[in-house]
């Protein structure tokens, strides 16, 4: 049984909710009492360890997590929207850290 390690925000400063990707990924490491490591715009480690489209091209915002096996899954690509819809930070929490305990079962 993997344990996760590591918490990896890929993410792009440009984009609208780039400050609450972090804050998001902070809260889910905070959580699982793991470490943070945050990437910019790194596409092709997205590509490689992330989810992709049907044109196997990623968009960024990401969050991936290091398990202690050396793999890296991918946990959240989109951010989950309340019933305001608008974008959902303790939900996206929430889905992030029941994926994770996924990966460790």
């Amino acid at each position: 049984m993997a344990k996760p390690v590591e918490i990896i925000l890929d993410t792009a400063k440009h984009h609208p909710y780039s400050k609450m990707w972090e804050n998001i990924a902070k809260a889910v490491a905070e959580k699982l009492g793991v470490e943070l490591k945050i990437l910019e715009e790194d596409y092709m480690f997205a590509i490689d360890h992330g989810i992709t489209d049907d044109l196997g091209m990623a968009a960024l915002p990401q969050i991936m997590v290091k398990m202690d096996d050396g793999s890296i899954k991918p946990v959240l690509a989109q951010l989950p929207l309340g019933a305001d819809y608008k974008p959902d930070p303790d939900k996206a929490v929430e889905i992030a850290v029941k994926k994770i305990e996924e990966y460790s079962s």
